[in-house]
């Protein structure tokens, strides 16, 4: 049987998927990061030979006909060195068909519709939406990064804890689960201990406190709960500002935040501004796999099983 391949490679961990033509799950594969942003580039493509290794273990690799990479940091792949590293990896898995690159907006789109045209908003770390046509990411909306954007991003979730902990602290206001939460987590008992922690360690650490914010939201926390529906307004902001008020293609909902409180309070804001369906996704590495098969076998291809 002939297969394919797909890779979704973010910033934290590579999922490889092989599939046969008949959308059976027939090999996966977990290694750790593969952006070449966020990671040096050598080490990006080794995670992507160690996804594809144990996704094709027990297969003929000879047998794939068509391989697509879905990867947060695709424009670094224009550079001929980052490309060369990247293209080694593949071949050393012992791949001879073309290592086609998109990015994880459009894998993420795919996973969860064969449409081939609508909106994908991913919320993890940061946040980023696009306007997907004939599956191709053509417009953008965030994805700016901590600095100057990912709203509603757990960056920002875990930012937001902070600072509302750093308030209550400030009016000497007696703290509630999230606030003692935040201190817990930080190691400290105090409003300068707290700022000292956060301000010592990378920006982009404070997506560690996101979390505590979908469990003091199930706890009835009130800073939580304005937390968690300020974010799903940002977020379904960042999505509406790539479509324009008629459109009525699917949009589709990827990242870490979907299956929390957030993801939750997401879909219904969308749902009440769009006349269009939204669909909770969760597997880039199965949308990228499904494009290869397209490639392969055109828009009828076989959506992939289920895992």
């Amino acid at each position: 049987m002939d297969l394919v391949v797909g890779l979704d490679a973010g910033g934290t961990s590579t999922r490889a998927l092989v599939l046969g033509l008949d959308g059976a799950r027939l090999g996966q594969g977990l290694a750790g990061g593969a952006n070449p942003n966020s990671h040096p580039p050598a080490v990006a493509a080794a995670h992507i030979g160690e996804a594809l290794a144990e996704a094709l273990d027990g297969l003929d690799s000879r047998r794939v006909r068509s391989g697509v990479l879905g990867m947060a940091g695709a424009s670094r792949m224009t550079d001929p060195a980052v490309l060369e590293l990247f293209q080694a990896a593949w071949e050393r898995a012992g791949l001879h068909c073309p290592m086609r690159v998109v990015t994880d907006c459009e894998a993420a789109f795919a996973t969860g519709t064969s449409a081939p045209d609508g909106t994908v908003l991913v919320a993890g770390t940061g946040s980023i939406a696009g306007r997907i046509t004939a599956h191709r990411m053509v417009g953008q909306s965030g994805g700016y990064g901590w600095l100057i954007g990912d709203d509603g991003s757990a960056f920002w979730l875990g930012r937001e804890a902070v600072r509302a902990t750093v308030k209550l602290l400030d009016l000497d206001a007696p703290l509630e689960g999230l606030a003692t939460a935040v201190l817990t987590t930080a190691g400290a008992r105090n409003r300068g201990q707290l700022i000292t922690a956060v301000n010592s360690q990378p920006p982009i650490t404070l997506a560690q406190f996101a979390p505590l914010v979908s469990s003091a939201y199930h706890h009835g926390d009130p800073e939580a709960l304005a937390i968690v529906a300020s974010a799903a307004r940002l977020l379904a902001d960042t999505a509406t500002a790539v479509r324009e008020p008629s459109d009525t293609s699917p949009i589709v909902l990827v990242g870490s935040l979907i299956k929390t409180p957030v993801g939750t309070h997401l879909k219904e804001e969308l749902v009440a501004r769009c006349n269009a369906p939204v669909i909770m996704a969760t597997e880039g590495a199965a949308g990228a796999a499904w494009l290869a098969a397209v490639d392969v076998l055109g828009p009828e291809a076989p959506r992939p099983s289920r895992s």
